[in-house]
């Protein structure tokens, strides 16, 4: 059945003979057509006359597989505009880097790459002396403490400065539109984990963040969405249509990137989160767990949409922790993500490890940051406060979210 009157205007259009492009598809099929492929539709009419610098990496593709950067660059010239340099962000251009990334050049159309995860990570006045436009194009996650979004962020505020236009090519929220989480304290915010106080599970794209960011938080750059067709809050990736292509090199499956904002969270304390195997962020373990324990407590506890087993892996990653030592651990399994609150499954896990070794397992600063809640360990370990306890005390900020994202919405509740 479909979804608008725009779909049956498309549909009888076929059905008379007529070629269309695949965005204006998208719809009809019930599928998605990202940002790119709606600006090229369009004939590249938001950039004529323009010198651009696209922020991108291997996620901004078009929905047959092309890279964007390869789409603008071929067509600048037929469409009036100039592509004239790069913005990587963390991971590279290509997304294969799991370390501070240098500038560079592009071997395919000899354009500079500034890089904004090293030396910088929010663009110079040089580096936007020769634009007149940043264009975004990259595949979030949905969780605030991944980095992408604080570039974007960064970027938006560059460009204000400079006097820039910025424009979003939108793509989904691979973990749909669910609101999970902590809003933590401004005073935290900042840095590229925790640009903006927002919810850990924020449940918006990154069109919808870059408007609220510019009106809630007064960045005030001259902004420009480029909406998707045919995605709707409730979709996960693999309802999209859409090839999956790792956001980053342990971002592997979509089931990670749904435990993530919670479970991710781990990552904080001193152990693997499965980092270099072919499971990250459904794995996690120590040289020192006793699984068995581990295991059996958090089954006990009920977790909806998720169960558990013991496991062992060597996590390979390098930078990170027990890199090449045998971790016996706990394997995640998703049971039924619409009925999974990843944060609460989070707070869990870490309780549990804690009650069967309170006197190892420890947890770093990044913990309050990412869970968003400067309390929360000391609740879960040394007050045994339970995770449901400690997630009601973040009800009324989640509350008040929901209500000021309400504007900013482009695809509806």
């Amino acid at each position: 059945m479909l979804k608008s009157v725009y779909g049956q205007i498309v549909l009888g259009l076929l059905l008379a003979g007529a070629s269309l492009p695949w965005a204006a598809l998208a719809e009809v099929q019930g599928l998605v057509a990202p940002g790119i492929d709606v600006l090229t539709e369009d004939g590249f009419r938001s950039l004529a006359g323009l010198r651009v610098g696209l922020i991108t990496n291997h996620t901004g593709r078009t929905r047959s597989g092309e890279s964007t950067i390869d789409r603008l660059f071929d067509s600048s010239k037929a469409a009036g505009f100039r592509l004239v340099s790069l913005f990587s962000p963390e991971h590279g251009i290509r997304g294969d880097l799991d370390e501070a990334v240098d500038s560079g050049v592009d071997a395919k159309t000899g354009l500079p790459i500034h890089s904004l995860y090293g030396k910088t990570q929010k663009p110079t006045r040089a580096m936007l002396k020769d634009l007149d436009v940043l264009v975004f194009d990259i595949q979030d996650i949905g969780t605030r403490f991944y980095t992408y979004i604080g570039t974007m962020a960064l970027a938006m505020q560059a460009a204000a400065e400079s006097g820039k236009k910025f424009i979003v090519l939108d793509r989904p929220n691979p973990i749909g539109g669910a609101v999970e989480g902590a809003v933590p304290d401004a005073s935290v915010c900042g840095g590229i984990t925790c640009i903006y106080p927002i919810p850990t599970r924020h449940g918006m794209t990154v069109g919808e963040l870059a408007k609220y960011f510019n009106e809630q938080f007064g960045i005030k750059v001259g902004l420009e969405i480029i909406a998707m067709r045919g995605w709707r809050r409730s979709m996960y990736f693999d309802q999209t249509g859409l090839t999956w292509v790792n956001p980053s090199p342990n971002m592997k499956t979509l089931e990670g990137a749904i435990l993530y904002p919670g479970m991710g969270t781990a990552e904080t304390t001193d152990l693997s989160v499965g980092r270099g195997t072919e499971r990250p962020f459904e794995l996690y373990g120590a040289p020192y767990f006793n699984a068995s324990k581990i295991v059996a407590n958090l089954n006990r506890r009920g977790i909806p949409g998720v169960s558990f087993e013991e496991t062992s892996f060597v996590p390979t990653a390098p930078y990170h922790p027990y890199r090449g030592k045998r971790c016996p651990g706990v394997s995640v399994t998703i049971t039924d993500r619409d009925n999974l609150n990843s944060v609460l499954a989070g707070l869990h896990l870490v309780q549990a490890i804690y009650e069967v070794h309170p006197s190892r397992y420890t947890a770093t600063t990044g913990f309050q940051t990412e869970v968003g809640d400067s309390d929360a360990w000391r609740l879960l370990t040394r007050e045994r406060r339970t995770p449901e306890q400690v997630m009601q005390r973040w009800d009324s900020g989640l509350s008040r979210f929901i209500e000021m994202r309400r504007p900013f919405l482009l695809y509806g509740e």
